[in-house]
Parts: C-alpha cells; structure tokens; sequence
C-alpha cells in the first residue's frame, strides 16, 4: 500500500470540491485533490514502472514492473492538473485525452487505462 500524505476524507473533500467547479475551484483545493488522486493510483497500481507527472501539483511512481533509479524513466506519463482529474473522475476517458494530445505518455506500460477513472479501479480491485 502506498504511504499516505494526504488524508483520504481531506483529499475526498478537495476532489468534490474541485468537481463542483473545475475552473472555478480554489489552486489548494485542486492540488490537494491531484495528490490524494496520485496515492489512490499508487495503491490502486502499486509499483515503480511508471513516473505519473501532474505539474505543478506532484508526482507518483505506480504500476508493477522494473523498478526506475537514475536518469529519465523510461515510462512516463505527463499531463496538466485538470485532465487528470477528469480522468481520475470519469469525465475524460483515456483514449480521448491521449487522441487530444492533453497526456503526454512514453514507454511500453505507460497506458493507464486499465486504472482510471480510480473509482472503477476500486471496484474491480
């Protein structure tokens, strides 16, 4: 399981938040809710295969597989505050948002679709 920083009900609260409002939620409201989203992917997708990067509100290491030390990693996943919260919701489905070019991702496991949105993830988990 993923060490936690941000606790669940807070990082819930910042989500809703956030979904009532999209352009119009609070900056500490979004970042809080980008990075509770971040450690559900990790312990949804445990592991250090993949780099998920939502600049400028954080960073995760998850999906199972070869574990990434020095320099570049060669699977990375990139994309602004918003679409990862629509993806994380269910607004957006992968496919569409990687068509948009609004994710950026490289190398062979980079595709997260089998994880989002994170509520289905739980599901089936």
């Amino acid at each position: 399981m993923a060490r936690r920083r941000t606790d669940p009900a807070e990082g819930r609260a910042a989500l809703a938040t956030w979904q009532a409002d999209p352009a119009g939620a609070p900056v500490a409201a979004r970042r809080a809710a980008v990075r509770f989203t971040l450690e559900e992917l990790a312990d949804v997708a445990p592991g250090n295969a993949v780099e998920v990067r939502v600049p400028p509100d954080g960073a995760v290491q998850a999906v199972e597989g070869p574990r990434h030390t020095r320099g570049t990693p060669p699977n990375v996943v990139e994309m602004d505050p918003s679409t990862w919260l629509a993806l994380t919701t269910g607004d957006l489905a992968w496919a569409d948002a990687v068509e948009a070019g609004r994710v950026h991702a490289s190398g062979s496991r980079a595709d997260l679709s089998d994880w989002l949105p994170l509520q289905a993830a739980r599901r089936r988990g």
